[in-house]
């Protein structure tokens, strides 16, 4: 029999099916607005089995780890979840509100909030912790869905926390520093004003035509609710055993972000992985091979994340 971690190798390098061993069940949660689907992979044999919630990333990404304003798919954490399910790790994903299989539970943009997303990945911990088939509950939350996980963590509890390219300042911060060096001057002051204004908690109709996509009066509110969080803070709160994890190729997520988690909250474990890009996979930083990554559902998931992800996950409570 292989050791675990080349049976591991093995399928994430040759993209061989994983073996029989684990089941794929439909999961729903149904909310005030609709129902949200998801997806259950499922270790089969004697349990109960450790189980991980697993939360996707800001914009159109689905269960899988795809957006829907890309052509391809990268299939990044459904990838995750297969590896998850070879080490007899169970786990669940799902569409956000307004997302894939999850569009009905959405409201209209005007009224969603950033803590609709909190609120349901809350929701999701509760209905696990109380299926006998799981020993234990770990919340995966990766990129924005780690801000998510770690609202969610500190008030649900969960028997561990595991960040995945989130990052560790507050999302307005982070939107000026992507946006600096790329607008002319003019604009740029105007973006600092718009964004001066949400991160005070207003809403603002001073905004020029070049910006209307990003400040668009109807997205204003869920800006405003989603600014307001520091998640250096709220990392700060959460007292179970938490793992952040970095790559150094990922373009839109920097090292520094991940080793600001790790100072706010010293007891977590930092792991840098070298190689990783913000879709998991292992990648240069060089621009064209970045973006093939994003849409090759080919190239397999990091070894090390999973190798990583897999010792942390707690078996019993």
């Amino acid at each position: 029999m292989l050791p675990l971690r080349l049976l591991i190798h093995l399928l994430l390098v040759f993209q061989v099916p994983i073996p029989s061993g684990f089941v794929e069940e439909p999961a729903t949660l149904t909310t005030t607005t609709g129902v949200i689907h998801g997806t259950l992979d499922l270790p089969t044999g004697g349990g109960p089995f450790p189980v991980a919630l697993i939360i996707a990333g800001s914009g159109p990404t689905d269960r899988d780890g795809n957006s829907a304003m890309l052509a391809g798919k990268n299939n990044s954490l459904k990838m995750l979840a297969q590896s998850l399910a070879a080490a007899n790790i169970a786990s669940l994903r799902f569409d956000k509100r307004g997302i894939a299989a999850s569009a009905a539970a959405g409201p209209k943009e005007a009224d969603l909030r950033f803590e609709n997303y909190v609120d349901d990945a809350a929701a999701w911990v509760e209905q696990l912790r109380y299926d006998k088939r799981f020993s234990t509950v770990t919340i995966i939350g990766h990129s924005e869905g780690a801000l998510i996980g770690a609202i969610a963590a500190a008030r649900t509890h969960p028997n561990a926390f595991i960040s995945v390219a989130g990052v560790g300042r507050s999302a307005g911060l982070v939107l000026r520093e992507q946006l600096n060096g790329k607008l002319p001057a003019q604009l740029f002051q105007a973006n600092e004003k718009i964004l001066r204004e949400l991160e005070a908690g207003r809403t603002t109709e001073d905004v020029p035509p070049a910006l209307k996509s990003l400040y668009r009066a109807s997205v204003q509110p869920y800006l405003i609710s989603w600014f307001k969080y520091n998640p250096a803070e709220i990392v700060a709160s959460i007292k179970e055993p938490f793992l952040i994890c970095q790559g150094t190729t990922d373009i839109q997520v920097a090292v520094e972000e991940a080793e600001a988690l790790k100072k706010a909250a010293p007891a977590a474990k930092l792991v840098i992985i070298g190689g990783m890009n913000h879709v998991l996979k292992t990648v240069s930083d060089e621009t064209l091979k970045q973006t093939a990554s994003y849409s090759d559902p080919a190239l397999p998931i990091n070894a090390e994340l999973i190798k990583n992800i897999i010792e942390f996950v707690p078996r019993q409570k």
